[in-house]
């Protein structure tokens, strides 16, 4: 077994004064941006996708600019696209900010438009510090407070040994993550919101889920719920069985905390045989943070609706995900980022035609064609919503 070394050290950032966060949402207006401001910081979130036209050196050198509009450094970035796009958006990630000392999750997420890159979702932070955490030498993890919490955004974890059976993978992939929380003073306990991608998910799915039950009925969470979570179906450009994403938060004062957050028209998911929760809620201070699971069109009895109809899944899966906005007085206008994840790219139009018809805002939403979990779903979509205003019960 190869030996994971883990370190952390202080990313290499400038803080500067930050303007309001109108203003700075102003400064992104080739990209969906949403900027939330704390008492130590703002957190950024980003989704940038190619415009027509545009290469992939064009697509980071406009990620640059609009980071440096920002005076924001990076805690996570993900990409959805080819994985035969991999080697060419490495290296122009390489010309342009030299050593990549963020924590990077690249997604076999085929665009629904074609383009070998579907899109770059980032989470930033301006205005503060940022500590990374390094496993054998590669970036995986960033620390950062924002006056309230504590928190840890982990990405591109997989591993030690990708010739073991997938299940010990699973195990593997947990262990790293647990290590990787250790060495920023975190633990698995206080794990908030997980993302699982899986190569050839439906022949292998329940065996992650039992391993993943198994690892999590060892861990007394913080919350005294299970994380929110994503588990979807696609490939990653190490030829891991799976790679995963994690957040993590420790309150430093009352006001912060972590709230699981039932589905009103759902089930609770173990109820049949997944652990995780439906969504999770932080407030602090500055205002509310909603994380919303993977949601498809399944019924409170755990069967899939509307199989083999992309559109009536699409409708169902998207009032499951605005009765949870809604209950904890949210709306769609409030999302900050959202991954749509569609079994064939030719049903994408089936959102658009559903936002047009009731009236939507533009949507801050990737749309990529990765498998779901089960064969008979066509979509599925996670969300992120932010609100300043105190919940009204």
């Amino acid at each position: 077994m190869l030996k994971m070394t883990p370190t952390i050290t202080p990313a290499k950032f400038r803080p500067e004064v930050n303007p309001p966060t109108a203003d700075r949402s102003k400064l992104c207006s080739d990209a969906a941006c949403a900027v939330t401001s704390g008492a130590r910081g703002s957190e950024v979130s980003l989704t940038i996708k190619p415009l027509p036209g545009e290469g992939i050196a064009d697509l980071f050198n406009r990620l640059a600019g609009t980071l440096g509009k920002l005076n924001a450094t990076i805690l996570h970035l993900t990409i959805f696209g080819s994985i035969s796009a991999n080697a060419a958006a490495m290296e122009a990630m390489r010309r342009r900010f030299g050593k990549i000392d963020w924590p990077l999750t690249w997604i076999e997420g085929a665009a629904c438009n074609g383009s070998p890159i579907a899109s770059l979702q980032i989470f930033g932070f301006a205005g503060g510090t940022v500590d990374r955490i390094s496993l054998d030498g590669r970036v995986v993890g960033s620390v950062f407070n924002d006056g309230a919490a504590r928190h840890c955004l982990l990405g591109g974890l997989g591993p030690v040994r990708n010739s073991i059976p997938r299940p010990d993978q699973t195990k593997e992939t947990l262990d790293n993550l647990a290590r990787a929380l250790a060495q920023g003073g975190f633990s698995l306990a206080d794990t908030v919101r997980t993302w699982f991608f899986l190569d050839d998910l439906l022949s292998w799915y329940d065996e992650f889920n039992q391993t993943r039950t198994r690892i999590y009925s060892g861990v007394k969470f913080r919350t005294g719920s299970l994380p929110a979570s994503t588990g979807i179906g696609a490939k990653n450009s190490a030829g891991d069985a799976l790679t995963v994403g994690a957040w993590a938060m420790q309150p430093l004062d009352s006001s912060a905390r972590a709230v699981e957050v039932a589905s009103p028209l759902q089930s609770p998911a173990p109820a049949y045989g997944s652990s995780f929760s439906r969504a999770m809620e932080m407030p602090s201070p500055a205002g509310r943070r909603l994380l919303i699971s993977g949601t498809a069109s399944i019924a409170p009895d755990g069967i899939t609706q509307w199989p083999g109809d992309a559109r009536q899944q699409v409708a169902l899966s998207m009032q499951v995900v605005e009765a949870i906005l809604r209950s904890r007085d949210f709306q769609f206008s409030d999302l900050t980022r959202a991954t749509a994840y569609f079994k064939r790219r030719a049903d994408a139009p089936a959102l658009a035609e559903w936002c047009m018809a009731h009236g939507m805002p533009t949507l801050p939403v990737t749309m990529v064609e990765c498998d779901i979990c089960r064969n008979d779903l066509l979509f599925e979509l996670e969300a992120d919503a932010w609100s300043s205003g105190a919940h009204s019960p």
